[in-house]
Parts: C-alpha cells; sequence; structure tokens
C-alpha cells in the first residue's frame, strides 16, 4: 500500500497544505521545528488514532481553530480507498471513507498502515514498560484492526474501576468492572503472547545479522501466573488475582491486575538490556525490534508504509545498511532528514524541502 495524496487543514504548522506522493523513496528535508515531523504525525495518526508525539489532541489543532484535518488517498492493492479524519477539541473526532461518514473513528483502523522508526525508539529499550506495552500494542492493532477496539475497551474499562476504587465502591459496584477488565485483558494477554511467539523469532534472526556477539531474547512479564494464548484463562486468573489484591486496590485505587501492567523484559544474553547494555546494543536492539515488526506484517502478507524519522544521523555505518535495505525494499518509504549530508547516497527518490509550514518538491 501506499499514500498517492496527503492534505492537512489547520493541522500543526500547516493551515493548507496538499502533497502528492508516489511509491518509492520520498525525502523530506529541513532544519528540526520547520514541520517535517508534523507530516509523519499525521500519517500516524491515521493509522493508530492517536498522536505519537502528545497525549492530547489538543496541540494537532492550530490556534484560533478547534478543529484540523487529515485526508489521504490510499492505494491498496485492489481498490483506492479516501480516509478523512476530522481531529477535533471541543467534540467528538469524526471519520469518513470514500466519502461516506462512519459511526466511530476506529472504523479507519487497518486502512493506513505504517511502521515508523526514529531516535525516540531508543525509549523501547531504555524507557518504561508503557513504550513497550505500546509497541506490542500497535503490532497487534496492525495484524488485526479489531484488537484496537478491545484494547481501547480495556482501557475505558480499567478508568472506570479505577475511579470506582477511588471512591471506595462495594463489590457489587465493582462487580460489572471486574468482569470487563478481566474479559477484555484476557483478550489483550493472549493477543500479545501470540504477537510475541510470532516476532521472537524473526527478532531473534535480525538481532543475529546486525550483532553476533550475544544472542538476544524478549520475555513477557505477565501480572498474573500463568498467562495464555487462550483468553478465557487470563480472563478467570485477572478475576481470581483481583480477589488476593482487592484490599490493597481499594487504599491505592488502582487496578493492579491486568495487561495495564504487564511488561516485555529484553535480554542481552544473561542480562536484561535495560541497565545493561551499551549505547550501541541498545540502538541494535531498537533498531531490530521495528526491523522484525516490518518483516513480520510482511510475512502476513501485509505492505506497510515504512517512516525513517531524522533516524541515519544516530546511526553507524553497520546499523545504517541495514536500515537502507529495508527503506529501499518498502513500497514506500518517507524519509525525514535534518541536512541532506545525512542521508545515505545510497537512498534517491522525490525531494521535498520543509520550510515554515511549507513544502516544495524540488
Amino acid at each position: 500500500m501506499f499514500i498517492s495524496h496527503l492534505s492537512l487543514q489547520t493541522f500543526r504548522s500547516y493551515k493548507n497544505l496538499e502533497l502528492d506522493l508516489a511509491p518509492g523513496i520520498s525525502i523530506f528535508v529541513g532544519r528540526n521545528g520547520e514541520g517535517k515531523t508534523n507530516i509523519i504525525e499525521s500519517i500516524l495518526y491515521l493509522s493508530f488514532l492517536s498522536s505519537h508525539r502528545v497525549s492530547s489532541d489538543t496541540p494537532l489543532v492550530q490556534l484560533g481553530s478547534t478543529s484540523a484535518y487529515i485526508r489521504a488517498t490510499t492505494e491498496l492493492p485492489e481498490w483506492q480507498v479516501l480516509v478523512e479524519l476530522e481531529v477535533n477539541t471541543e467534540k467528538a473526532n469524526r471519520a469518513r471513507i470514500n466519502q461516506n461518514p462512519v459511526r466511530s473513528q476506529k472504523e479507519l483502523f487497518g486502512i493506513v498502515q505504517a511502521i515508523y522508526f526514529s531516535p525516540e525508539d531508543l525509549d523501547l529499550v531504555r524507557g518504561d514498560p508503557s513504550e513497550r506495552r505500546k509497541f506490542i500494542d500497535q503490532i497487534i492493532m496492525l495484524r488485526s484492526p479489531r484488537m484496537a477496539g478491545v484494547i481501547s475497551d480495556y482501557e475505558r474499562a480499567v478508568r472506570q474501576r479505577n475511579a470506582l476504587l477511588k471512591s471506595r465502591a462495594g463489590n457489587e459496584s465493582l462487580a460489572s468492572w471486574d468482569e470487563q477488565v478481566a474479559k477484555f485483558g484476557g483478550e489483550v494477554i493472549a493477543a500479545r503472547l501470540q504477537t510475541l511467539n510470532d516476532l521472537l523469532p524473526v527478532f531473534t534472526e535480525i538481532y543475529k545479522e546486525i550483532s553476533s556477539e550475544k544472542p538476544a531474547r524478549i520475555d513477557y512479564k505477565a501480572s498474573i501466573e500463568s498467562p495464555s494464548i487462550v483468553p478465557t484463562e487470563n480472563t478467570e486468573q485477572i478475576l481470581a488475582r483481583m480477589k488476593v489484591t482487592r484490599v490493597a486496590e481499594i487504599e491505592r485505587g488502582l487496578t493492579l491486575t491486568g495487561p495495564h501492567r504487564d511488561d516485555l523484559l529484553l535480554h542481552l544474553g544473561d542480562h536484561l538490556v535495560k541497565g545493561y547494555a551499551s549505547h550501541g546494543e541498545s540502538w541494535s536492539i531498537a533498531l531490530s525490534l521495528k526491523l522484525a515488526t516490518y518483516q513480520l506484517l510482511k510475512n502476513d502478507g501485509l505492505s506497510p508504509i515504512l517512516i525513517l524519522d531524522d533516524v541515519f544521523s544516530e546511526l553507524d555505518d553497520e546499523r545504517r545498511t541495514h536500515l537502507i535495505s529495508l527503506a529501499k525494499s518498502a513500497e514506500q518509504t518517507l524519509i525525514t532528514v535534518a541536512v541532506e549530508s545525512d542521508l545515505p547516497s545510497e537512498l534517491t527518490g522525490a525531494r521535498f524541502h520543509v520550510k515554515s509550514g511549507s513544502v516544495n518538491k524540488s
């Protein structure tokens, strides 16, 4: 798949942008703060219905406006789809597919698929567990768009249950939310485990190619004792664990069991990567995770857009070589660089210069 046209209105630094794109490599050159990453952010928003930079939609909308608009003409193997998203600061977002309104913006999931790599991906290795949970959940959503709704329902159920816990509600009030958290949570854990099972052999092989000194692996650390790829087994364990932790949950006002408490443990040899790996090893792990994600989706028959945001200046020659190979193989690759000298000479394609919220093709 690829995007043939992107339109932005009152989105970040763009009052009105009309951008024609093509398969292959497109390169956006501009100093930091000129608007390169805003273009990337709009495409990722269509993929995941959230920003990779901020937790709220308000910064996406230009001052003086209450709405921003993202429109993308997406070329799929057998048809063309126009996706449109109205991002609102004062009401729910609205979406259209081929100019037809849809009941929920969630119906956009699966149309625009993108894999993103940036210097911030070191947070996958060195950051909080939330970064790694987000990483695995995004893979799940790309592979199975239906799961985006399950993850969203789980997060909503946890928020509602936490509110009740903080108010010290009784067991009767908590019962229905216990069941929802356990049901949706059981599905999320099962999907994560299955995804990790599929990802792990691809990841270990790619890491071996990048750095053969020590083997790398990923383990799933769950808040239940025996996580399973069978959702109902996880649900039963979550409910049982809730009974044990009920007093502690009420005291803290937090749900203490479920996938929102889990983590991916990255190992290098016999050690945890976090706190042990060198800067270069950490980059190799982060790069391998993203390369493995792309390969896994390709194995599924998908062809996501590859986005490389200001990343080449951070990598040494060996790691750049792996990324260059991937960039050339993707159906559509979007690359941003601050200065043209950061771009490897092997990468050529359409070139756009970004300055002060305007984009000009050279």
